[in-house]
């Protein structure tokens, strides 16, 4: 999903790339002190003065975090996300990476999310297929699938009427479901794919012709809910708008939310397959009393 340029360099991108390059240095210190503790000091020293180990590999960076770190040094382009907010995602990220990561929406941040996800698979679903051509092309590393949707924000409070049923409530496949909220057309391998993290800031949003994202928001949690054991930690980004922010409320839960953080929700969603009878949402605990 494409984003506004601006003709200086933010500080929000400043931050970006600090905590980027501080990732990349305790990265590689990391691998260094770990080769370096398995050698005696001798072959230590004698590494460093005469190149690797003929039986060891020099550690080399990988593809992706050399292409983000140049990318965001040189680039001009506010990403969507604040510092504070992106921070939120990279702190579940350290704990779960390498895993599974679903992402609506290719953007000037998409590259950063897959370097956080470095070894692990980060796939991205986008509606502009133009813009997918563009950015692969730029970074083919990136794994980008386009999709259609058939929605429309002006179209927003009859679907929450409609998600309201007890069809909408069912937790299946959402290729199964009954609920006119699920996306169905979907490659297979974004519903067979269990999916640790999943990140909701596309598709378009911002203008009542634009499809919205009251179906991505739904099936994230659908996917999250069918998947056979543990958790998913979903994310939904510009919840000041009506749309985000009613709708991941209702299908998300509050009873599941974890934090907000400037635009940025964060919900950690069970497995109900894994226990049966579980409720949708989690039962209030002031209701019970």
């Amino acid at each position: 999903m494409r984003t506004k340029s601006q003709s200086s360099v933010n500080l929000k991108v400043i931050f970006t790339c600090c905590s980027i390059l501080i990732f990349l240095i305790i990265f590689f210190a990391r691998s260094n002190i770990s080769s370096s503790s398995s050698k005696p000091l001798s072959e230590t020293n004698l590494s460093q003065h005469e190149g690797c180990p003929s039986t060891q590999q020099c550690t080399k960076m990988p593809i992706s975090l050399s292409d983000a770190l140049v990318h965001y040094v040189t680039s001009n382009v506010t990403p969507q996300q604040t510092f504070d907010e992106v921070s939120v995602s990279k702190r579940v990220l350290d704990k779960k990476s390498p895993c599974n990561f679903l992402v609506f929406g290719l953007g000037h941040d998409s590259l950063m999310w897959a370097s956080l996800n470095h070894g692990g698979r980060t796939l991205f679903i986008e509606e502009d297929k133009a813009w997918i051509e563009t950015v692969t092309k730029k970074f083919p590393n990136l794994e980008a699938y386009h999709v259609v949707y058939d929605t429309k924000v002006k179209n927003s409070e009859k679907l929450m009427e409609l998600g309201r049923s007890g069809e909408c409530k069912s937790v299946t496949d959402p290729r199964n479901s009954k609920c006119d909220l699920a996306l169905k057309d979907f490659p297979a391998d974004f519903y067979e794919t269990k999916w640790d993290l999943i990140m909701v800031d596309a598709p378009t949003g911002y203008h009542e012709e634009a499809p919205g994202r009251m179906s991505a928001i739904y099936t994230a949690g659908l996917l999250a809910r069918n998947r056979e054991d543990g958790e998913t930690d979903v994310f939904v980004h510009d919840v000041n708008r009506p749309v985000e922010d009613e709708f991941s409320a209702t299908f998300l839960c509050k009873g599941y939310m974890r934090e907000q953080n400037g635009r940025l929700r964060h919900f950690t969603i069970p497995s109900h397959r894994a226990r049966a009878g579980r409720p949708f949402c989690p039962v209030d605990v002031d209701r019970r009393r």
